[in-house]
C-alpha cells in the first residue's frame, strides 16, 4: 500500500498562464505613460504657453498664472 504526498511545484507549470505578472507589467507602463504626459502638460504650461500659441486663444490667463514661477525657474517670457 502506498500513500501518495502532494508536493507544491514552483516555477512555471504546463497549462499554467502567468497574468498577474503580465498585469503588472501593462500597469507599469500605464502608470509611465501617465506620468509623461503629466509631465509634457506642466512643461507646455510652465514653459510654453506664451498667450501667442495658447490653447485656450489669445488670451494672456494661463501666462499671468505662471509668470513668476516661469522666472523661478529660467523660462524667458519677456
Amino acid at each position: 500500500m502506498s500513500t501518495s504526498v502532494a508536493v507544491p511545484v514552483s516555477g512555471p507549470v504546463a497549462g499554467h498562464v502567468a497574468g498577474p505578472a503580465v498585469a503588472a507589467e501593462v500597469r507599469t507602463v500605464a502608470l509611465l505613460l501617465g506620468t509623461a504626459v503629466a509631465a509634457l502638460l506642466v512643461y507646455y504650461f510652465i514653459g510654453v504657453d506664451q498667450g501667442a500659441m495658447s490653447v485656450f486663444g489669445k488670451s494672456m490667463y494661463v501666462h499671468e498664472f505662471f509668470h513668476d514661477g516661469r522666472h523661478f525657474l529660467g523660462f524667458p517670457c519677456h
